[in-house]
Parts: C-alpha cells; structure tokens; sequence
C-alpha cells in the first residue's frame, strides 16, 4: 500500500463514525472519492455514493461498504457526575472496562474512562462483568452540574484508541469494522476508473449497518444496481483462542474472503472467482448457510431483488478496540473489485439458470 492510500486509511480509522453519527466519516470518504470519481452524492442520512459512468450499455455495479462503527451513548448523567451507557451496535462488555473513551459533545471531544474498580477492592469470588448498562464513563467531574457543562444525554462515545502497526502488513486499530471495506470500495472505484471499464461502477459508503443494515436498505432500493458488492470484515479464526468448534477456513495474509450461500447469487460467485484467477488474486472460500451478517443481506432482497455478494476482509479480534487486519488482504480486494467491474459485462445478465 503506497503513502497516499495508507494515509486515507489511516484518515478513516482516525475519525469516529459510530451508528447514527457518521458525518465527519463519510466526509473523509467523499472528499478522497471526489478526486477521481464521475459524480459523487449523499442522500437524507448520509449514506454516500460515487460513481464510474460507464458506455451506458454495461452493467451497473455497486461495490459497497459501511461506514460505521460500533460504540456506546450517554444514556444517564448520576448525581455525582458519572455517565451511564447503552449501547450502539454490538459493543462488547468483556473490552469495554478500563479502557479509555471520547465523549462526542456538542461542543468538542471530552476525554474519560470506563471505570474499573482495582483488583485489591474486587471480591475475587464475583468477578463477573457488568453488562454495559451497569458500567460507566468517569470525565473527571465533580458531580452532575460540572459533567452537564461538558456533555448531554445521546451524546456517542468511542473507544480513544489509534493505529498500530504491528509486524509486517499487520496493522490494529478500533473500527476496522468497517471502515477497510469503505477504503476498499473507494480504491475498487479508482482502478475502474483508471481502467475506463465499460460497466457502470457505484462505490457506495452506507450508514448504520452496525444497527440493522439501514442504510443499505435506503441506497439499495435508490440505485437499483444490477449487482451489489458488500465489503465487510469477516472473523479471521487463526488466533490461539478460537475453539474448534468455531475455527474456520480464513487467515489473515490469505487474501480476500468469497462468501457462498444465502444472499450470495451464483452468478456474482462466479464472476468474483473467475476475477480472481484471471488477474492472480488469492482468495478464500467461506460458507452462509442462513444469512452473511453484513449489507448484502439488506441488497439482495431491495426492489425485485439485486444479484448480490458479500466479500469478505479477514479480521481478528471484531468488535474490540484492537482489531487486527492484513493491509495485503486489503489491496487484494481493492483489486479484485477492478478486476469484477473489468469482467462484469462477460457475466452479465445476473440470473440463476432455471
């Protein structure tokens, strides 16, 4: 990955896009897209579209990817100053003590912590932790009037953590989930377009997957594509700690993750694979018996139905404020969506042969 493209990276990873509050996300994103891209557009909630205008007789295909996080939100403020939480998205109990957090208010980022009684003061025999609602963000206040000068109730909160490079192409950081798969999109867009490919190509930035999808459903039934591409992460299972039961077939360093079954039309598998193979990406299989977990489920049944697919970015450790991508499975998949909008006219039209 060259500095221009590890910088935009690092740009989204840096800026905060919980569920709901996406907008300083999705304006790093489009102010990227809008060097190279045909048209660029956002619509009433934000989600963000730009576009590769083909020779109108190809396929339109939309290569997209969310831009939210998961995260907390101020749900109480206690008499002694204390913030009280609930939940955005699928934020996990067992990560969240001890760390440090952003507070988004109004008026700037208020620093604090998720409070952890020390070790000496814990009955050793009840260890058990809290759900979210019973944890809680300590800002330094002295009581309620002091913490209602810095933040209000709703205001979202994040984990503070930052990029780390770890050895080799690996890299950490809070919300790889997902802001690689919008990085991916935005660099699929930039190869079609420095290909001139004859398809149509969308890259679609949506919001509040992390909450139920809703922004695909917005943008899935707007564009109408012919093919929807949805770029999340997926669950790298070779680390130690995984159980056998739960092991799968991906690793981080293997490349880009083809998921089949479910949401995932035949046509669009095809075209990813034989993508794949022409071009020498390295790609991995993965199975959906029932659902994919990510956008494609909201794309594939919009309007008629839209041919869909879900690829996959291997990650470990998801929803923590320490996941842990391959920057290398990152470029190949940036690579083989210049590679599927190149071949899709070859594949078009997308439907099962009955």
């Amino acid at each position: 990955m060259d500095s221009s493209r590890r910088a935009f990276l690092d740009d989204l990873l840096a800026t905060p896009s919980p569920s709901g509050f996406e907008t300083d996300g999705q304006r790093v994103w489009v102010d990227y897209v809008s060097r190279f891209a045909d048209d660029v557009w956002t619509d009433a909630y934000g989600n963000a579209v730009a576009v590769h205008e083909g020779d109108g007789d190809g396929p339109r295909i939309a290569f997209t990817g969310h831009a939210d996080e998961i995260g907390f939100m101020v749900r109480r403020i206690t008499d002694d100053g204390f913030l009280r939480l609930t939940r955005v998205g699928g934020s996990d109990r067992t990560v969240s003590k001890g760390q440090h957090v952003t507070v988004h208010a109004a008026d700037g980022p208020v620093n604090g912590v998720i409070g952890q009684t020390a070790i000496h003061l814990r009955d050793r025999d009840d260890d058990e932790i809290e759900d979210v609602a019973e944890q809680f963000v300590d800002v330094g206040a002295a009581g309620q009037a002091e913490a209602r000068e810095l933040v209000e109730v709703g205001d979202p909160v994040t984990f503070s953590s930052t990029v780390h490079d770890l050895h080799g192409d690996r890299v950490s950081a809070r919300g790889m989930d997902n802001r690689v798969g919008t990085w991916a999109v935005a660099e699929g867009l930039r190869r079609a377009v420095e290909a001139d490919v004859d398809a149509t190509v969308y890259a679609v930035s949506t919001v509040q997957e992390e909450i139920g999808l809703n922004g695909a459903e917005m943008i899935g039934f707007d564009l109408d594509p012919d093919v929807a591409v949805a770029a999340d992460v997926t669950h790298a299972t070779d680390n130690p700690d995984v159980t056998e039961a739960n092991r799968g077939p991906v690793e981080l360093g293997v490349g880009p993750v083809v998921a089949r079954g479910s949401a995932n039309h035949p046509r669009v598998v095809e075209l990813a694979r034989a993508a794949a193979e022409a071009d020498d990406i390295g790609y991995q299989l993965q199975a959906a018996g029932i659902r994919t977990g990510t956008d494609a489920d909201a794309f594939f049944t919009s309007r008629g139905g839209i041919a869909s697919l879900n690829v996959g970015i291997p990650n470990r450790y998801m929803h923590t404020s320490v996941e842990v991508i391959d920057a290398a499975d990152l470029v190949a998949v940036a690579d083989l969506f210049g590679a599927m909008a190149a071949r899709a006219p070859e594949f078009a039209p997308f439907a099962v042969d009955i």
